[in-house]
């Protein structure tokens, strides 16, 4: 049980699982800029809890490309246009949970994604009415630790947790002093963990409001 008064949530891998679209709308435009995209899905899947900076990097070593840096600008706001037209696939019971959450806690997002990447998600499956705040790294450039941080200040967070679901996230969590909530289900599997859960439902069991 871990007692609480704000939730940040991690987006990819603990409320929606977005590789599938992700990995379409990525290949569809390098298309279009006549790039080969080459990569595989598996590869495309690993990236994801990554800064964005990292993507291209890692999904095509070794090419340079003039003007990288926009071709990369325009992939990713093609992504967020493609997602909130898709949508991806919500874990279940995630609507439902967030609306009992939302009656006893704020409920917040920190993810290493690019500007626009949450509102995508928000406004695909309509669930803009649960979230108070959002924070990703393509607002600032800060590391997830940070904007965990960042994210429990400005909200006056006294006892926020955070809930992810790669070792990567729990190492943020830890670092910004927060305790860790696992999303088994999602990406990933991590060996420090305050609490995990095998459901998205199962945060109304392991959480309780501060007395």
């Amino acid at each position: 049980m871990i007692y609480t008064d704000g939730i940040i949530f991690d987006l990819d891998g603990t409320l929606w699982d977005s590789v599938r679209t992700g990995f379409s709308a990525w290949h569809i435009k390098l298309k279009e800029i006549g790039i080969q995209a080459d990569f595989s899905y598996e590869a495309f899947k690993a990236c994801y809890g990554l800064p964005m900076n990292l993507f291209f990097d890692r999904l095509l070593p070794g090419k340079i490309i003039e003007n990288q840096d926009q071709i990369m600008k325009n992939i990713l706001d093609y992504e967020n246009i493609y997602l909130r037209e898709h949508g991806g696939i919500l874990y279940p019971q995630v609507e439902e949970t967030l609306q009992e959450l939302q009656k006893k806690f704020p409920l917040t997002i920190v993810s290493n994604c690019q500007v626009g990447y949450i509102e995508a998600f928000l406004f695909a499956h309509k669930l803009e009415k649960y979230f108070c705040d959002t924070l990703s790294y393509g607002d600032n450039g800060l590391m997830k630790d940070e904007n965990i941080a960042l994210m429990a200040k400005r909200n006056g967070f006294l006892h926020p947790v955070y809930v992810g679901d790669i070792q990567a996230d729990a190492d943020s969590t830890h670092k910004a002093g927060l305790p860790f909530i696992h999303a088994a289900y999602g990406f990933g599997k991590v060996k420090d963990a305050e609490e995990r859960i095998e459901n998205f439902s199962q945060l109304l069991q392991v959480l309780k409001e501060v007395e």
